[in-house]
């Protein structure tokens, strides 16, 4: 006599299934039965196939491109105001200092970041996002790739890139500043320095981590210690300089 719920397991793949979880038919047959919905391409197997796409598109096409600066800031910016000069003047002086740039390839303040190292001369990477309101890679961009999900393009940038310059910004780049401090914080990147470009614009962030923040226990001192400050291009680009030298320096 058989024992209730102990028939034999039907297994898709590796996924075991009993009672009313077996499914009619086989993979083989549902993959080559034309008939039927396209819905199976948006089910979250699928989706880990195209995850593991971006993923290795990314790697390949970055694989090689040497030291690299991640440079932040506002798609809003608009060409002729100092912010965006400020994102020009720090593309061209990270090629200068023998930098690839990276942004997230939009317009604004990223689109000045890969127009300066663009016109410098130099390497000038895009790593874009699919968004209902930003329409492609900006012209400036010399190596795009397009993401579907976010999470597949920060390991990109946190990858790739050997510190961050940010530039004034909204929810994205604040999004982008506070998950570089969290993965330096918490030792998962070393050697990676963060610098806000704009102490008019930034320092009221800092000075609510140093008096809300840290007053009330939540941060360490060490912590606003990740965080660089400045108006100066040059000192920017001399602290990811010095970043870089260090990291050679623990490499040998």
């Amino acid at each position: 006599m058989n024992t209730p719920g102990a028939e034999e397991p039907t297994y898709k793949g590796p996924v075991l299934m009993r009672r009313d979880q077996v499914e009619d038919g086989t993979a083989d047959q549902r993959l080559l039965d034309s008939k039927g919905t396209g819905d199976w391409v948006h089910t979250d197997p699928w989706r880990v196939l195209r995850i593991q796409a971006e993923f290795i598109e990314g790697f390949g096409a970055l694989a090689e491109l040497g030291p690299a600066i991640g440079v932040f800031g506002s798609a809003r910016l608009r060409p002729g105001t100092l912010d965006y000069a400020l994102g020009e003047e720090a593309g061209r002086k990270l090629v200068e200092a023998g930098f690839a740039v990276i942004t997230g390839g939009g317009p604004g303040g990223m689109e000045a970041a890969n127009k300066g190292a663009s016109q410098a001369g130099g390497v000038s990477v895009g790593l874009g996002i699919e968004l209902p309101f930003e329409s492609g890679l900006n012209q400036w961009v010399d190596i795009g790739i397009n993401f579907r999900y976010f999470f597949a393009r920060k390991t990109m940038f946190v990858k790739y890139a050997q510190g961050f310059i940010v530039l004034p910004g909204g929810l994205g780049t604040l999004d982008e500043l506070f998950e570089a401090l969290t993965l330096v914080q918490t030792q998962k990147v070393t050697s990676f320095p963060v610098v806000l470009l704009g102490s008019a614009y930034w320092g009221g962030l800092v000075g609510w981590l140093r008096d809300t923040a840290l007053a009330a226990g939540n941060i360490s001192a060490t912590d606003l210690d990740l965080i660089s400050i400045t108006d100066d291009v040059d000192e920017a680009v001399r602290l990811m300089v010095e970043a870089h030298h260090r990291r050679e320096g623990e490499d040998q």
